[in-house]
């Protein structure tokens, strides 16, 4: 295989009914727009991680991820330090860090814009080894979201479904951390239901609460909820799927590129882009600065901004 090729790894366990000769379809949607594209449906995330390993090892130009967002961090995560370009599909529910760089949700736009636009460098978290291109979280979120896969699993009940089950559950339990959080050289006690850990900084303001600005700033953005009562806490979760965040008020907000979080639990489960681990504590937290070269659409400059 040419090393100019570029490889195009989608989620093909993704729910969206691909026909079967999808990947001869996008095969031609990217001749179209001069790039010979090597296409894998892959059927698992190790399937993804292994195919980008390869891409990256016989020096692909640029490797394309098209699924979610935990399909994008997974091919990232391969693809991140490594200099080679790093192009996106949108085709997940939400498409957070799509929309936060401007990138296309249209599928053939957002083909085109891997053939037109420009790299750019961007931040990317990481959390004992885990990367993450959006947040990571500790607490209700990813407790929610165990409950719900389990529910899936063992009942069969469909996603939002099962959220909504595991979402009372939660609410039920009333769950709280107690965590000491160590950054900036000081260390901050807090007793809470819910950490949020950006790349770079949420908006929390208007009708762009849940969006950043930038991916390029050099920091991580804490946000630790104060302790709500139960309707805060429905209102914490909702926000939380949906990668928004609720109103300063609701939390305390810190910056760094570097922090140490410690609790009584030696294991805990984090979420990374919306994909849950457990993981042992202390969690250590630092931001990997321009470490992903991702193509963005050209600026476009209008006569209003002239």
């Amino acid at each position: 295989m040419g090393a100019n090729k570029i490889a195009v790894i989608i989620n093909a366990g993704a729910g969206c009914g691909y026909a079967s000769d999808w990947a001869q379809q996008l095969e031609v949607s990217f001749a179209g727009v001069g790039l010979d594209a090597d296409i894998t449906l892959a059927a698992s995330g190790e399937e993804m991680i292994a195919t980008a390993q390869a891409a990256v090892k016989r020096g692909a130009p640029i490797v394309v991820a098209g699924g979610g967002d935990g399909t994008i961090n997974a091919v990232a995560s391969v693809v991140v330090g490594s200099g080679v370009h790093f192009g996106v599909l949108p085709l997940g529910t939400l498409n957070h860090f799509a929309k936060d760089l401007a990138i296309p949700l249209e599928l053939e736009a957002a083909i085109a814009n891997v053939a037109t636009g420009t790299p750019v460098k961007v931040d990317v978290g990481e959390v004992n080894g885990r990367i993450f291109l959006n947040n990571s979280s500790l607490g209700l979120y990813p407790d929610i979201v165990r409950d719900r896969e389990k529910q899936q699993r063992r009942l069969g009940r469909g996603k939002w479904l099962a959220f909504s089950w595991a979402l009372v559950a939660a609410l039920r339990r009333y769950p709280f951390l107690n965590v000491q959080l160590k950054l900036n050289d000081k260390v901050h006690a807090r007793r809470t239901p819910f950490v949020f850990i950006g790349n770079n900084e949420y908006l929390m303001e208007g009708l762009n609460i849940g969006e950043r600005e930038r991916l390029d700033g050099g920091k991580l953005s804490l946000y630790v909820a104060q302790r709500p009562g139960r309707w805060g806490l429905l209102r914490l979760a909702l926000h939380a799927l949906f990668g928004k965040l609720s109103q300063a008020r609701d939390f305390d907000v810190l910056t760094t590129d570097d922090m140490e979080i410690a609790t009584r639990h030696r294991r805990l489960r984090v979420a990374t882009d919306g994909e849950v681990t457990v993981m042992n504590t202390p969690l250590h937290y630092r931001l990997r600065a321009a470490a992903l070269d991702v193509i963005v659409p050209l600026p476009i400059t209008t006569p209003t901004e002239a």
